[in-house]
C-alpha cells in the first residue's frame, strides 16, 4: 500500500468548501471523484486543513493510500486529465506510511488580498476583498506587529467555537502593498476559525481608522470578539502553504 500526498492550487469560487457536503459540491469531491477514475479505486483522502466555501489555495496538500502502480513522477498529469480546470496537483509525492497531513503539519501561512481602487479590477473578482477608499498601510504593519507571538486569540476567533483552547502562535504576520493590491500572510502553528479572515478584518479596520493599532494588545487580552475587526468575506483568503 503507497501513501502519496499531493498539493493542490484551486480557485474556490464554484465550491462549498474543501470537505465533502451535503450541500454543495466540494473539492475534495471531486479530487476523490478524479481518482476513482483514475486508479479505480474508491478512495477517501486526508486533507492538511478545511477552507471554506469560496476560499482558494496556493499550496493545499492532502494525502491517500492506495495500491496504484501510476509512478509518483506521472500521478500529478493523470489526476488532472480528469480534474475540472479551477483544480489543479500540482505536484505529487510518495511518502512512508506515517504521514499524515493533518496532524503533521507544523506550520500554515495564508494569504489575504484587499484590492484598494475606487473601481474594483475584473480580474480580481472573487479574487480579493474590493474597498474604494484610502486605507493607510503603516497603521495596518504597525498594528500586524502586536499580533505576532504566542496569544489567546480569542477575541478573533468566530463566536460559539467550541475550541479547547484559544491559543495559538503567529510566526510571522506582514502587510505589504504593490500597486491596488494591499496583501496579507500569516504564518503560524495553527488556526481558530475564521481567524485568519478575522485578523484580515481587524488590520483593515486599524488602516482605516476604525480601530487604534495600540488597542491590539488590550482586544487580545480581554478576549472579546465584538472588539476586534470584521471577518472579512471568504474569496480573499488563500490557503498558501504547509510546512511539515
Amino acid at each position: 500500500m503507497r501513501n502519496v500526498q499531493i498539493i493542490i492550487e484551486y480557485d474556490g469560487s464554484a465550491y462549498c468548501g474543501w470537505q465533502r457536503q451535503l450541500n454543495g459540491i466540494s473539492v475534495q469531491q471531486k479530487i476523490e471523484e478524479a481518482l476513482e477514475a483514475i486508479v479505480g479505486e474508491k478512495l477517501s483522502i486526508i486533507g492538511a486543513g478545511r477552507t471554506d466555501a469560496g476560499v482558494h489555495a496556493l499550496g493545499q496538500c492532502a494525502n491517500f493510500f492506495t495500491v496504484s502502480k501510476i509512478p509518483i513522477e506521472k500521478f500529478s498529469d493523470a489526476l488532472n486529465s480528469a480534474l475540472p480546470q479551477d483544480i489543479r496537483i500540482v505536484e505529487a509525492l510518495e511518502r512512508d506510511s506515517q504521514f499524515h497531513s493533518r496532524f503533521g503539519a507544523k506550520q500554515k501561512t495564508y494569504r489575504y488580498q484587499i484590492y484598494n481602487r475606487r473601481v474594483l479590477s475584473p480580474f480580481y473578482l472573487r479574487r480579493a476583498y474590493h474597498y474604494a477608499a484610502y486605507i493607510d498601510l503603516a497603521l495596518m504593519q504597525q498594528a500586524a506587529t502586536h499580533l505576532v507571538g504566542r496569544h489567546d486569540f480569542s477575541a478573533m476567533s468566530a463566536a460559539g467555537s467550541q475550541c479547547r483552547s484559544f491559543e495559538r502562535e503567529i510566526y510571522e504576520l506582514t502587510v505589504e502593498k504593490s500597486g491596488e493590491l494591499i496583501v496579507i500572510e500569516v504564518a503560524g502553528n495553527g488556526f481558530l476559525y475564521n481567524m485568519v479572515r478575522i485578523i484580515a478584518g481587524t488590520l483593515f479596520y486599524c488602516g482605516i481608522g476604525k480601530i487604534n493599532p495600540n488597542d491590539i494588545g488590550e482586544i487580545l487580552n480581554k478576549k472579546d470578539r465584538t472588539l476586534s475587526g470584521p471577518t472579512l468575506p471568504p474569496w480573499g483568503l488563500y490557503l498558501k502553504k504547509i510546512i511539515y
